[in-house]
């Protein structure tokens, strides 16, 4: 994956698509026209907090975390993407308003990104896209229900283990301490979670 063309992120954003919706040649190509390649190395941000949120991205290579500084300094993960995973800050950019949140690369990145404007017109001209984006977010709030649910029902110990099972190189990709504010423990919990986790496979 480290040496893919061009054409190769365009193809895997449209197997993306064309695994929920279809779309004739000619609607592809429009899609594929909307959309810009941007690439980003290790700690550079995609968003930082206080701008506006131009686009909506999808991430071809890398990792890419959002997250969200308190009053105190202190960091909390908010989201992570994959490969072949959408990522915004959704109410800065459909409002147009500063975000509130940052975002950042955690390997070099190359991702596809599409701007408000340009959606809006595909949205339009093309009803499947509408479709698309609906059954994009439909996802994406029944996966924020399913987790808010496991923070109030699940232990610290089996959110972790969910996570590895949904995701199992999370831990080798991301730091411990990013991953212990994404699942609302302590990293030194987390640590102590892994070393049981250890012992038992011993």
């Amino acid at each position: 994956m480290q040496n893919m063309e061009t054409s190769d992120y365009y193809n895997m954003i449209l197997d993306h698509v064309s695994a929920r919706i279809t779309l004739t040649d000619d609607e592809k190509q429009r899609f594929c026209d909307a959309l810009t390649i941007r690439h980003l190395l290790p700690r550079q941000y995609l968003l930082q907090r206080g701008d506006i949120c131009r686009h909506e991205i999808f991430l071809c290579k890398g990792l890419l975390r959002s997250f969200y500084i308190d009053d105190r300094g202190d960091e909390h993960t908010l989201h992570f993407a994959l490969e072949d995973w959408w990522i915004t800050d959704l109410q800065s950019f459909i409002r147009q308003e500063p975000a509130t949140r940052n975002i950042v690369a955690m390997e070099p990145v190359t991702v596809l990104q599409i701007d408000k404007q340009a959606r809006e017109a595909l949205l339009k001209d093309i009803p499947a896209l509408e479709r698309f984006w609906r059954i994009l977010n439909e996802n994406a709030c029944a996966a924020q229900d399913e987790r808010i649910l496991n923070n109030i029902a699940l232990t610290g110990a089996e959110r972790y283990m969910q996570l590895l099972k949904k995701y199992p190189s999370i831990d080798q990709r991301m730091p411990l301490k990013h991953i212990a504010s994404y699942l609302g423990i302590t990293p030194v919990f987390l640590s102590q979670i892994r070393k049981g986790n250890l012992k038992k496979l011993k």
